[in-house]
């Protein structure tokens, strides 16, 4: 959770053997919390925007997303998602199980 204390809110969007659909929308400031992804993953950002990633050392990187363009991340990612903007930022995530 971000240190502000705000949450990043996960709708379940889809659920089968093979992959879990969510939407993550998150206000500014809200965060995702601390989590480790155990699927290999792809991201579509619903908005143009910044987020602050925290990573297992502590790090810190900013990830500029466009509205629209997909990335995707194997599986064993852990960090933390922070909405770094002025704005409500949304995503969907595609978790794939197998």
């Amino acid at each position: 959770m971000a240190e502000n204390g705000l949450q990043a809110e996960g709708i379940l969007k889809l659920e089968n053997e093979r992959v879990r659909v969510m939407e993550w929308r998150f206000v500014p400031g809200a965060a995702t919390g601390w989590h480790v992804h155990e699927y290999d993953y792809v991201v579509v950002p619903m908005v143009t925007g910044r987020l602050r990633i925290v990573d297992s050392e502590g790090g810190e990187t900013i990830s500029e997303l466009e509205a629209g363009e997909p990335y995707a991340r194997k599986a064993g990612v852990a960090h933390d998602v922070i909405n770094a903007n002025d704005f409500d930022f949304a995503f969907i995530e595609v978790e794939l199980k197998g």
